[in-house]
């Protein structure tokens, strides 16, 4: 699978005319100003001319899935009811987003993970819940990977969820960390991971081999650049 990042209503429409993209990604923050509704942003960006709303009414047009990717938590409560209006219409599956603890070299701040799954877990029972670590990458410098006890702290989190759960883990990070998501991937049927990489990540593609081999096809979804999936799937061991 491959996600693709949409900010503007001009890349969701030419997103949606091309077969090559599942799934449509809307990062959702609130509003700093009046109004104070959803609108689609990344921080440090706090505007946008695109209300979720807006991107919603152009979303139901198609049949690709959607992720909403929450960057606050005010912003959940709202979104969550625009989504419900829309459901029906929604051809597609839907991911609900969030980093919800600190991980490797993670400098920003995750959402509280108990108020955010307070506020999905609930509304979101046909959906995929998406949760992940805040983490950092150092062109120069060393770059750990996921601990044992943030492996541990994320399990304990989503054990007794009910829904599907899968995990985005930064794509650099995975060949120091093998060990602790093929225990995670044990713990439950429901959990999946979804590989995605950084801008200026240095990303062996080779390197996701060994989870492509290991792991069952269908528990990891890839969110990369079009360049490193082709590559990625001319990989002698692939298949």
């Amino acid at each position: 699978m491959l996600l693709i990042s949409s900010g503007i209503m001009q890349q969701t429409v030419r997103a949606n005319s091309q077969r090559l993209y599942e799934m449509i990604e809307a990062d959702v923050l609130l509003r700093a100003q009046d109004p104070k509704v959803p609108i689609m942003a990344h921080p440090p960006d706090n505007d946008s001319d695109i209300t979720l709303q807006d991107w919603l009414k152009e979303v139901v047009r198609s049949d690709k899935g959607i992720k909403l990717d929450f960057k606050s938590l005010a912003a959940v409560s709202p979104s969550m009811i625009l989504l419900e209006e829309v459901r029906d219409q929604l051809q597609g599956p839907v991911w609900i987003n969030a980093d919800i603890l600190p991980g490797p070299r993670g400098t920003a701040t995750p959402l509280d993970p108990h108020l955010f799954l307070q506020e999905v877990a609930q509304k979101s029972e046909n959906d995929v819940l998406s949760l992940g670590w805040t983490t950092g990458w150092d062109v120069d410098g060393d770059n750990p990977g996921y601990s044992w006890e943030m492996i541990h702290q994320m399990e304990e989190l989503c054990r007794s969820l009910k829904q599907p759960v899968t995990f985005p883990v930064r794509a650099a990070l995975l060949p120091m960390s093998f060990p602790q998501f093929q225990w995670l991937l044990t713990q439950s049927d429901r959990y999946s991971l979804t590989v995605w990489t950084g801008k200026h990540d240095v990303l062996t593609v080779e390197d996701l081999l060994l989870y492509r081999q290991n792991f069952s096809k269908t528990r990891i979804y890839y969110d990369l650049l079009e360049s490193q999936i082709k590559q990625f799937k001319g990989l002698p061991g692939y298949t």
